[in-house]
């Protein structure tokens, strides 16, 4: 599974900042990791420097093998606390995406 990390220009992708996300990307999809090909995370500050209440967005995007792609969207006050959420969420749409598809498979 490859992890593609993007942010805008008002956040600065340092090495930290990159294995944090990659780091919560891994453990939230470790049962998923063999049917995902890619999964792109983009963070932003929708505020840019005037700062408010839950301005960072994290959007997350797997790709599973053979199905279209799954999109997650999470707004919180801090960047770990947005890529923590994203990464529980797009686990759990893919729980119940992958899940279903298994059910009709038996």
């Amino acid at each position: 599974m490859i992890i593609q990390f993007n942010t805008d220009h008002t956040i600065q992708s340092r090495a930290p900042l990159t294995a944090e996300v990659e780091a919560a990307v891994r453990s939230a999809l470790s049962h998923h990791q063999s049917r995902l090909s890619r999964v792109e995370v983009h963070l932003s500050d929708e505020n840019g420097g005037k700062g408010g209440g839950r301005d960072i967005r994290c959007v997350m995007e797997a790709r599973p093998a053979g199905l279209p792609p799954v999109a997650v969207t999470h707004h919180a006050d801090e960047l770990g606390a947005a890529v923590d959420g994203a990464a529980l969420k797009l686990k759990s749409t893919l729980d119940h995406t992958l899940g279903r598809l298994e059910q009709r498979q038996s």
